[in-house]
């Protein structure tokens, strides 16, 4: 009787140590779905994405299950600091890393999120506000526009003119303005919620893009403006984009990029040449909604340019070597 009433103990112990586990540590096995991640996604997988990000100092937006911009440019420098492609989507790759660096207290964040509160400050591991993490930045992050709205918060938190946020405002979806600066992340009520299964399809190509535009455009790119800086680099990419949308011009990316007299690159061959990873990437950040010159199709090197036609348009900025003009 002895012995029963001892195993009966020790097995009603061994089911509240069990208990215990479950409880303090089980809300961080619940990852992600199989599903691939990008933006433009919403739901749980995006809240858990942006909560980690946000637990190892990479995000510092609001946790809403909303992949935007915010998002996408936390999870590129994520995977640079990290060793991986930096393409912006989450896959398997970066969710085992995410996983093994960061934790993901969903009972914590979910709670936050049903009182319709903010876990901004949600992680030990949260870096200073404002700041990126330690190590090198994806040069796709340091757009003009980021570099000046970042130095004048610097300035106004060292005068103490920094005031508090109003409380998550609502702003119509829309693309990336000039310079790349992402649109505002707002959070819907209904996306308060728990959606599993409502994360968008994600793709390697974007929609509207096959692999032979991506191919192209990256020798475009490659071949125009290999040795800028990569916001110049994006710019290019901008550029044939913009055009294929115009009405003034074909309708297609070989259509632009091989028009008469177009793109100096193809003049004298260099559109042929074997383009980098670097003039790939442009291509996709600018698919994604980049685009440095704020909608312009036309641009020439002054050092180079013979074309009169091309003086006589009106400068608007200069990126690079390369003078943007409309």
């Amino acid at each position: 009787m002895d012995q029963l009433n001892k195993y009966f103990k020790r097995s009603i112990c061994s089911l509240f140590i069990i208990t215990l586990f479950f409880t303090f540590f089980a809300q961080d096995t619940q990852a992600f779905s199989d599903q691939v991640i990008q933006r433009g996604a919403t739901g749980d997988d995006v809240i858990e994405l942006q909560a980690r990000l946000q637990n190892y100092g990479y995000y510092h937006g609001t946790i809403d299950g909303v992949f935007g911009w915010n998002t996408y440019w936390a999870v590129r420098n994520f995977q640079h600091d990290f060793g991986l492609e930096v393409d912006g989507l989450v896959g398997d790759e970066l969710k085992k890393k995410l996983e093994q660096y960061t934790h993901f207290d969903r009972e914590y964040v979910y709670s936050h999120l049903e009182k319709g509160k903010d876990p901004d400050t949600y992680g030990p591991k949260k870096g200073p506000e404002g700041l990126p993490p330690p190590g090198q930045r994806d040069p796709g992050n340091l757009d003009e526009r980021a570099q000046k709205e970042k130095q004048q918060k610097g300035r106004q938190r060292e005068e103490g003119q920094v005031q508090r946020q109003p409380e998550r405002e609502k702003a119509p979806a829309q693309p990336a303005p000039e310079g790349g600066a992402a649109p505002q992340e707002t959070p819907q009520s209904a996306q308060r919620e728990r959606n599993i299964g409502h994360v968008a399809p994600a793709v390697n190509i974007p929609a509207g893009f096959s692999e032979n535009d991506i191919q192209l455009m990256a020798n475009a790119v490659y071949g125009e403006a290999r040795g800028e800086p990569y916001i110049g680099q994006v710019a290019i990419a901008a550029v044939i984009i913009n055009r294929v949308n115009s009405a003034e011009f074909p309708n297609t990316v070989s259509g632009v990029i091989f028009e008469p007299r177009a793109f100096t690159a193809v003049a004298d061959g260099q559109i042929w040449l074997q383009p980098d990873e670097t003039s790939r990437r442009a291509v996709m950040d600018a698919i994604n909604g980049w685009d440095p010159t704020g909608g312009l199709t036309h641009y020439y090197n002054p050092a180079t340019a013979t074309s009169q036609w091309m003086f006589n348009k009106q400068p608007v900025k200069r990126i690079g070597k390369h003078l943007f003009v409309r």
